[in-house]
């Protein structure tokens, strides 16, 4: 777990990265046993159809370069791509979207769909160290601000008790139908956030948002990891 991490974050960081791209965050969070979305990196319209045949449709294609943080405000995502043809067609709009100058890659990814998201994330706070953070996620996030921290390490006690502590905590209930969320995973995915950041210093912010719950199972579809400045110095010395 440890030892891939630091490939890539050293990878990144001869690369002259402050962020790790989509596809790099997500290969660290599987590492460590979170459940991420199955996606293919890809550099070109032939490896993008042959990827989502490996897939299957419906997929979603987005541009993934650790410079384009912020894909949904600049239209760098298709969602829900039912065929070739219209992933053919996204492809070309992404393409022009992110410029004659983009050199980074695309990310075939399964359609994951779900009524509930939810967030995870880690902030490494100068005087407490690596705080942990719980709550409602996708478009809502910044409205709701329905979220609880707890400094890492964490214990399943420590997990199981953030999962209770945000208002929306009946999200995650058996409602209108839909399966109560697997708590365990949740709970495993919260402590595996804190290890993450008590292994590796040089993470200074994830950011997993949302992690789609897909019948009871949350899997993460968009994540961000921040590298700091710290470490870039202590790095190139």
């Amino acid at each position: 777990m440890a030892s891939q991490t630091e490939r890539i974050i050293k990878a990144a960081r001869e690369r002259g990265q402050k962020t790790l791209s989509e596809y790099e965050s997500k290969r660290v969070l599987a590492a460590y046993g979170l459940p991420i979305s199955r996606e293919i990196l890809v550099t070109s319209q032939s490896e993008a159809k042959a990827a989502a045949k490996r897939v299957k449709y419906p997929v979603v294609l987005k541009a993934c370069s650790a410079d384009e943080a912020h894909k949904t405000e600049k239209g760098l995502i298709a969602v829900n791509l039912a065929s070739q043809s219209s992933l053919v067609e996204a492809f070309k709009l992404l393409k022009k979207r992110a410029g004659k100058n983009y050199e980074g890659e695309y990310l075939v990814q399964e359609m994951v769909s779900g009524s509930r998201e939810i967030m995870i994330g880690m902030h490494r706070d100068p005087s407490f160290g690596p705080a942990v953070m719980f709550g409602l996620g996708g478009i809502f996030t910044e409205v709701l601000q329905d979220v609880t921290f707890r400094i890492a390490p964490l214990r399943k006690k420590d997990a199981r008790e953030m999962l209770r502590s945000i208002r929306g905590s009946k999200i995650l209930e058996s409602v209108r139908g839909m399966p109560a969320v697997d708590r365990d995973i949740l709970c495993h995915a919260l402590m595996a956030v804190g290890q993450i950041a008590i292994d590796h210093v040089d993470i200074e912010e994830i950011d997993i948002n949302p992690l789609i719950i897909k019948g009871a199972k949350p899997i993460a579809v968009d994540a961000l990891i921040v590298l700091s400045d710290a470490g870039s110095n202590r790095n190139h010395k």
